[in-house]
C-alpha cells in the first residue's frame, strides 16, 4: 500500500483545479498522492471549457481520474467517493466548488454554491477524511485601513459573496468535518482565464499594442488591491491538507479557528434547506492568502502596464464622479476602444486565433471600486507555508504570456 495520500478535487475546472492537480500529479517528477479523482461538471473529452495546454496531459496520467457529475444531488455526491477497485478510502478533499458569475440570480448561488458545500462538506464528515480544504474567493468589500487579518470583521460582496460566506458556515457547523478554510486574494497565473487580474493584463496588452495609456476609474488613492499566483493557491491548498491531517478538527480550531460571523438575511433561514442559525457560533480554520507585495490598484496598473510598454493613468474627476452614480451606462463606452482592438490584435495575429478565450471586455463587477485585501502572516506563521511568487515580475508575466502564445490563445504580434 502506498504511504502517500489519495485526494479528490471537486469543482473548479474553470478557476485552480487545474493548477492544482498539476501540483499533485505533476507531468514530471514525483506525485504528491496516490491516486487523484477530479469531478465537476464539465466534460473534458469533448471539452466545454478552457482547459489550458498542460491539463490534458496531468488527465493522461494513470492515477488520474477524471468525471463528469451533477454535485448538486446528493447521491451522485456518495458514489464520488467510493474508491475505485483496490484503493482505499480518499484521505483528502479539495472543495473549489461554487459558482463565480456575478449576474446569477439568488436560486442559482444558494444550489450551485451553498447546497453543493454543504453536501460534499457532509458525505466528507460521515466519510471521515483527514483533510477537507474550501478554497474561499475574495468576495468581500474590505475596507482600505485595518488589520486584513483573518479576524477583521469584512462584508461579503453582492448576493454572489453572500451565499459563498453562508456556505462557510455550514461547513464549519459539521463538528466532525475536519475543515480548513483558505481564503484567496485576487488570483493570476497561467492558463487562469478567470476573475480581473487576467481580465486586467489582457486590457493592459490592447493599450501596449495601441501605444496608449491604460485609463482607469477611481483616482489614484489606496485602493488595495491585494494579489497571488495559482500556484500558490494550489501550494497553500496542499500544505493546509497537510497540515490538518496532522491535528484533526478539535486541535486544529484551537490554533487557527475563526467566528464565520453570520452575513445573511434572517428571513431565509427558515426558506432555504440547511442553513444554520444566525445564534450558532461557527467556527474553523481560516486562513488567507495573497503574495508580499500589498500592490495597490495603482501601483498593480503600472507593473501590468508597464510589462506591455506603455503606462497606467486615471480618467478625469468627472469622468470618476460619473461613474459613481451611473457605472452602469458607462460600461459600453469605456469598453468600445480596447474590446475592437482586441479583436484586431487576435485576428491579425500569426497565425489568427479568433476563439481565444481571453477577452478584453470588462463587465460592471470588474469596473467598479475593488478593495482586496488580506494579510497572509497567519499561513506562514502557523503553517510554515513559503510563497513559491512573492512578487508579480516581468519574469513571472513572460512566463504566462510565453504559455498562452504557444497553445495558440494569445496573440503573436509583430513588436
Amino acid at each position: 500500500m502506498s504511504a502517500k495520500p489519495s485526494a479528490i478535487i471537486f469543482g473548479g475546472l474553470n478557476t485552480f483545479s487545474r493548477t492544482l492537480a498539476a501540483l499533485l500529479v505533476p507531468l514530471e517528477g514525483e506525485a504528491l498522492v496516490s491516486n487523484l479523482r477530479i469531478i465537476d461538471k464539465y466534460s473534458v473529452a469533448p471539452p466545454t471549457t478552457y482547459l489550458g495546454a498542460e491539463f490534458p496531459k496531468v488527465l493522461e496520467k494513470p492515477n488520474v481520474e477524471y468525471r463528469q457529475a451533477n454535485l448538486t444531488v446528493p447521491a451522485t455526491v456518495a458514489s464520488c467517493f467510493e474508491p475505485s477497485e483496490g484503493q482505499g478510502p480518499f484521505d483528502y478533499v479539495f472543495d473549489l466548488t461554487g459558482e463565480v458569475q456575478w449576474d446569477r440570480p439568488e436560486e442559482i448561488q444558494i444550489s450551485r454554491t451553498f447546497n453543493v458545500a454543504r453536501i460534499l462538506g457532509g458525505e466528507a464528515a460521515r466519510r471521515h477524511v483527514k483533510a477537507y480544504v474550501r478554497i474561499q474567493h475574495p468576495f468581500y468589500e474590505c475596507s482600505e485601513k485595518g488589520s486584513h487579518d483573518e479576524k477583521e470583521n469584512v462584508k461579503p460582496d453582492d448576493v454572489l459573496g453572500t451565499w459563498w460566506h453562508e456556505s462557510l458556515r455550514a461547513l464549519a457547523a459539521i463538528d466532525n468535518l475536519n475543515l480548513v478554510i483558505l481564503r484567496t486574494a485576487m488570483v493570476y497565473g497561467p492558463y487562469i482565464d478567470f476573475g480581473t487580474i487576467t481580465n486586467f493584463i489582457v486590457v493592459a496588452a490592447v493599450y501596449g499594442y495601441m501605444k496608449q495609456p491604460m485609463k482607469c476609474l477611481w483616482s489614484p488613492g489606496k485602493h488595495p488591491n491585494h494579489i497571488v499566483h495559482s500556484e500558490d493557491v494550489a501550494g497553500a491548498t496542499w500544505a493546509l491538507a497537510e497540515w490538518m491531517a496532522g491535528l484533526g478538527r478539535k486541535e486544529a480550531n484551537a490554533i487557527a479557528g475563526e467566528e464565520i460571523l453570520f452575513k445573511n438575511d434572517k428571513s431565509k433561514v427558515k426558506s432555504v434547506e440547511g442553513m444554520v442559525s444566525p445564534d450558532t457560533k461557527c467556527i474553523a480554520p481560516l486562513f488567507n492568502l495573497e503574495d508580499d507585495s500589498n500592490l495597490t490598484l495603482a501601483e498593480l496598473g503600472k507593473t501590468v502596464t508597464s510589462f506591455f510598454g506603455t503606462g497606467f493613468e486615471f480618467h478625469s474627476f468627472f469622468i470618476n464622479t460619473a461613474a459613481k452614480f451611473k457605472l452602469e451606462d458607462l460600461v459600453e463606452e469605456i469598453n468600445e476602444a480596447h474590446v475592437g482592438e482586441w479583436t484586431r490584435m487576435i485576428t491579425t495575429s500569426n497565425p489568427p486565433i479568433p476563439n481565444t478565450q481571453y477577452t478584453a471586455y470588462m463587465d460592471l463587477n470588474k469596473l467598479k471600486k475593488s478593495v482586496i485585501a488580506f494579510d497572509a502572516t497567519k499561513i506562514k506563521s502557523v503553517v510554515g507555508y513559503k510563497l513559491r511568487h512573492p512578487t508579480l515580475t516581468n519574469h513571472v508575466m513572460q512566463n504566462i504570456i510565453d504559455k498562452l502564445k504557444a497553445e495558440g490563445s494569445w496573440p503573436n504580434l509583430e513588436s
